[in-house]
């Protein structure tokens, strides 16, 4: 497991780490986000260790804890259990798959009256496997993802030969930007989906934090629009 990084000067850190899934391997990221308040908002935990307990409580007071999609739950209990005074958040859906799972709030298209001034947020529709929350964090023009954008290539790190084999021959997805293929599967309602994935493009964002695959720092806008042509070719 990699040390958490800085990846926007004093604003953003980053911790990938290694998930296996579906008889594949690759890597997924927690990120950390410093709010206006000086408080931390962290966004698909990882599992908490001490070193990475150490590493945060550096940076500051973790106020919310957030899991952001159906499938980015999975370490919420070990963020808990690490920073007991957090709220939690989590995306509709999870307390249908995950019963026992403790938390303070849903999450939703308005963002909390206390991270308002930080983020946009709003609720990716019109699927029947997989839902999340998409965040924009302002300040620093970042859209915050986990996987409504995949984006492997011949430089990510960690990659299992049988999840290239299923990326290159059966979704076409590798070094081509799309959606996990569960949202590939699933769009039932495209005209929700468009409705709101249109907001989402609507953000002035210049790089997108995504939990799988490399990270997209350049031409972010046109790559997105790209990697969702598929559900935007409905009609609102």
């Amino acid at each position: 497991m990699k040390d958490l990084y800085e990846y926007q000067k004093n604003t953003i850190w980053i911790k990938e780490y290694p998930i296996h899934y579906a008889g594949t391997r690759f890597n997924s990221r927690m990120t950390v986000i410093r709010l206006s308040n000086d408080n931390l908002f962290i966004h698909s935990p990882c599992e908490i260790d001490d070193h990475t307990k150490a590493a945060i409580e550096k940076l500051g007071k973790v106020e919310f804890i957030v899991a952001p999609g159906s499938y980015h739950y999975f370490y919420i209990s070990s963020a808990q259990q690490a920073f007991p005074e957090a709220e939690t958040f989590i995306c509709p859906g999870i307390e249908r798959k995950q019963p026992d799972i403790e938390f303070d709030w849903f999450l939703g298209d308005r963002p909390d009256q206390r991270w308002k001034n930080d983020f946009e947020q709003g609720l990716v529709r019109g699927n029947k496997y997989i839902w999340e929350i998409a965040f924009f964090h302002k300040f620093t023009r970042t859209l915050i993802l986990v996987d409504l954008i995949e984006n492997f290539t011949d430089e990510t790190e960690d990659v299992s030969w049988t999840l290239k084999l299923w990326w290159k021959a059966v979704f076409h997805m590798w070094d081509n930007p799309k959606p996990a293929p569960e949202y590939q599967l699933g769009w039932k309602d495209k005209k929700a989906a468009c409705k709101s994935l249109r907001r989402i493009l609507d953000w002035d964002f210049t790089r997108i934090i995504i939990a799988h695959g490399d990270l997209i720092e350049e031409n972010a806008k046109e790559v997105a629009l790209h990697a969702l042509r598929q559900p935007l070719a409905s009609k609102v």
